[in-house]
């Protein structure tokens, strides 16, 4: 019977994937809390078993006035023990195996946080889907999906792991679709450079569903590291894409130049020059004319994708607005403000270094002289338009004029 016992802890053991001690200690805690049920029994006892014999004993000892264990050990075995305690030690057996599974889910996934696992779709709605992993499941949550994939039920989908908690109900694994770190494992598969850490992946920016930018750097001189993410014809980034259900990737060399890092980061588009500041921590990035929308993308993702993977607050402008821009800053403006005279009702410009106000009729004289012509009626607002704003000959009085028609502008 004996032998009989052995060959089924064995066989259970290999069939639920748990060592035979910890099955041994589950049926010694079962069988301990089987004696305790049975009148009588001694309150400080314990179950010893021999594993090669599988002979099963009861050991006591006294507790004296403090509770403490006192004397020696002696054997309390019941006689009928066996008989007794086979229902209760069956019910504590099977919880206690339970609890054993569970704690070995767990420490199969505990310290994976940040891999990536292969599931199978299982069952999917609007809060989350399930992925089977084989003995766990994977719970992947609609802040973690890629907006507009659905895969289909009963396909295999690659996530990367973000949490395993423990629940009395055993592991919950928590994984994400959206995650960067998804991005530099899928290279991981795919590029054995980066496997063996010759190529390293620097940064990493992404919007999941649309593009992504990461930045290789190589140990090794003699290998490219931008190549060999492309791989041959692009077999490489491509398996990765697919992946990813189309994901466009643009992949650049890591620089620790901040202007030529922020140059790569901005490609496709060829940028000019960048002017860092360093306290503002900003980069002023000026590109031809044709290349600014390039550079800016589509509803900003080229510049805002750049910025994230440099961390530079980036600033992109034309040459044309960085020419306009340097003439507006040659011209020497007064200083002074648009105040109303009390006598007249007019607004008058009101130099702030003193002297003589100037009206609007003596700012068109003088807008005349400096041009050759006067004011078109296109250019001079009406005071319907805001009365506030303009004096009783309609003349609109605002800082806003060009440089020529601004009264108090020396040269």
């Amino acid at each position: 019977m004996n032998q009989d016992m052995m060959e089924a802890l064995q066989a259970l053991a290999a069939d639920r994937g748990i060592s035979e001690d910890a099955l041994f200690a589950a049926l010694a805690d079962a069988l301990e809390t089987a004696y305790k049920r049975i009148p009588g029994a001694h309150e400080f006892s314990w179950v010893t078993i021999d594993p090669d014999s599988m002979e099963i004993r009861v050991f006591a000892q006294d507790l004296d006035e403090e509770g403490e264990p006192d004397g020696d050990e002696f054997d309390v075995t019941p006689d009928d023990f066996g008989r007794i305690a086979a229902q209760t030690a069956r019910q504590v057996m099977t919880q206690r195996l339970r609890e054993a599974e569970r704690d070995l889910k767990y420490e199969e996934y505990a310290g994976r946080e940040g891999d990536i696992v292969t599931g199978m779709i299982q069952q999917s709605d609007a809060r989350y889907t399930l992925l089977d992993l084989g003995r766990v499941e994977a719970l992947l949550p609609q802040a973690e999906q890629v907006p507009y994939e659905r895969p289909e039920a009963n396909t295999r989908l690659k996530a990367y792991i973000v949490e395993v908690r423990k629940t009395a109900k055993g592991p919950q694994i928590v994984v994400s679709r959206t995650h960067p770190g998804l991005i530099k494992r899928l290279f991981e598969l795919e590029v054995p450079e980066i496997a063996d850490g010759v190529v390293e992946i620097r940064a990493c920016a992404r919007e999941p569903g649309h593009r992504t930018k990461i930045s290789v750097f190589s140990n090794d001189s003699n290998v490219d590291p931008v190549g060999a993410c492309v791989g041959a014809r692009g077999a490489r980034v491509r398996m990765v894409v697919n992946e990813l259900r189309g994901e466009k990737i643009d992949i650049v060399p890591y620089s620790e130049d901040p202007v030529d890092f922020v140059m790569k980061a901005l490609s496709p588009a060829k940028v000019k020059d960048v002017l860092i500041d360093e306290d503002h921590g900003t980069a002023t990035v000026i590109v031809p004319d044709y290349q600014l929308s390039l550079a800016i993308g589509k509803e900003g993702q080229n510049a805002r994708l750049a910025a994230r993977m440099t961390g530079w607050r980036i600033d992109i402008k034309s040459e044309t607005q960085v020419a306009e821009e340097a003439a507006y800053a040659d011209v020497d403006w007064a200083e002074g403000e648009w105040i109303v005279d009390e006598a007249t009702g007019e607004q008058i410009w009101q130099p702030a270094e003193g002297g003589p106000a100037v009206s609007a009729n003596q700012w068109v004289e003088a807008a005349e002289e400096s041009s050759g012509e006067s004011p078109s009626p296109g250019d001079i607002p009406r005071a319907e338009e805001d009365p506030n704003r303009f004096g009783e000959d309609g003349l609109s009085l605002t800082a806003s004029d060009s440089a020529s028609n601004r009264p108090g502008e020396t040269s």
